[in-house]
Order: structure tokens, then C-alpha cells, then sequence
């Protein structure tokens, strides 16, 4: 390590830990103000090319009318074309629990009229008074 400081030091560069968890430690001799600015470079590089995952909730009643339910099908459609991932949400009340296949019912039109548009992540499932189905855009190949 003192010879890694004396060369570091001979050459006008500072000696940087890379991985202290090694043994022996990881070093390298560069400038340090260089050394951090590609570091920060690289990760805002890595950083545009990520995507941001969106998820957008429709909430739909069991008891939907059939224009209603066109128009949240429409939404639907423009969500996952936009690429973003859907949660469609039936929400019961009261009485309504005793009637989930109306619920189910409902989620397996919306899957049949999305099929070539979105591939189902989570099937639907109940969860308290809600019945809830999670679908994610169609990959491009």
C-alpha cells in the first residue's frame, strides 16, 4: 500500500480504492477529480437509457353500463398502445360480493378485447372488495 501511495504521489495522481472488500484491496492509480467526473457521466448515461414504467388504473363498477364500458375500453387501448402498463380495478360494494362472476365476467370481455394489444402479468384476483388484473403492453419483435 505505501509503495502504491509513493508511485501515486511520484507520478503527480492519487492512488483510488476501487474494492476494499478484497483482499488484498483493489487500487488504482488516476486523478481523482477525473476519476468522479466519468463516474457521474456514466451513471446520467445508464440513466437516459432507462424507461420509466407507468402504471395507469381504470376503476370499473360491476354494474357498467355497455357505452360505459366501451369508453373505458377506448382508454384502455390508448394507455397500452402508449405503452404504458394497465391495472383494471372492479370495485364492489355491499350486496355486490355476493356476485364476483359478474366482476370476473367483466375482466375476462377486457382481456379478450385487449388479447392483441397487452399480455395479462397478474390474473385477476380478489383482493378485499376489489377484484383487480394487471396487463402490460404486447413486446415488439
Amino acid at each position: 500500500m505505501q509503495e502504491a501511495l509513493a508511485i501515486a504521489k511520484e507520478k503527480g495522481l492519487d492512488l483510488i480504492e476501487i474494492s476494499s472488500d478484497a483482499t488484498p484491496p483493489v487500487c488504482k492509480i488516476a486523478d481523482l477529480g477525473k476519476y468522479v467526473y466519468d463516474l457521474h457521466k456514466k451513471e446520467k448515461q445508464s440513466k437516459r437509457k432507462q424507461k420509466l414504467v407507468i402504471v395507469k388504473e381504470m376503476k370499473i363498477r360491476p354494474k357498467i353500463d355497455e357505452h360505459d364500458y366501451q369508453t373505458k375500453l377506448n382508454h384502455l387501448i390508448r394507455f397500452l398502445s402508449r405503452g404504458d402498463k394497465t391495472k383494471v380495478t372492479i370495485m364492489f360494494r355491499g350486496r355486490e360480493m355476493a356476485h364476483k362472476d359478474i366482476g370476473r365476467k367483466i375482466l375476462d370481455r377486457v382481456i379478450e378485447n385487449l388479447a392483441e394489444l397487452s399480455d395479462v402479468e397478474n390474473p385477476p384476483k380478489m383482493e378485499g372488495y376489489n377484484m383487480t388484473l394487471l396487463l402490460s403492453p404486447k413486446r415488439k419483435k
